[in-house]
């Protein structure tokens, strides 16, 4: 037969509301552990509305956010498209044609009957260069049309 300590234990046990079968503490301490049926009891009395006030969402007021995107890039501008003015833009340029002329020449070289060596590696380098050279030449995130105000590409 338990003591009375092990029997008292056992009844506040009952009352909190844990069977005994998902009591994983074993009788140790309790902090940290989610008591599912008390929240369970309270799901249902917020249900029943019997839980003393009305549920009303704590968060604030939700805005009604548009949809649909705030920027629209217009391409028609002639300011968009000018020509290169500084060296960073005409290095830019350079850049995007070197990228170009790796990905005809990676074309021209898949479709010879052999494929030397040197050649493979003179294209690959020339395209390495032109990507990497586009880090150096890229311009300021802010002024780019296409990007949204997130930074997102439109």
């Amino acid at each position: 037969m338990p003591n009375r300590a092990e029997r008292r234990a056992q009844a506040k046990a009952g009352r909190r509301g844990v069977p005994s079968q998902y009591d994983q503490t074993q009788g140790r301490g309790r902090s940290g552990m989610i008591d599912e049926y008390q929240l369970q009891q309270k799901s249902q009395r917020l249900q029943d509305g019997t839980d003393g006030t009305e549920w009303k969402p704590s968060g604030g007021t939700i805005a009604d956010t548009e949809t649909l995107l705030t920027t629209n890039p217009n391409y028609t501008n002639p300011k968009m498209f000018k020509a290169p003015h500084s060296l960073r833009q005409w290095f830019r340029v350079g850049s995007w044609t070197l990228i170009a002329i790796a990905i005809i020449a990676f074309f021209v070289v898949m479709w010879l009957p052999s494929h030397p060596m040197w050649l493979i590696i003179t294209v690959s380098a020339v395209f390495i260069v032109g990507v990497l050279s586009l880090f150096f030449t890229a311009g300021d995130s802010k002024h780019n049309p296409n990007l949204d105000q997130n930074g997102t590409a439109v």
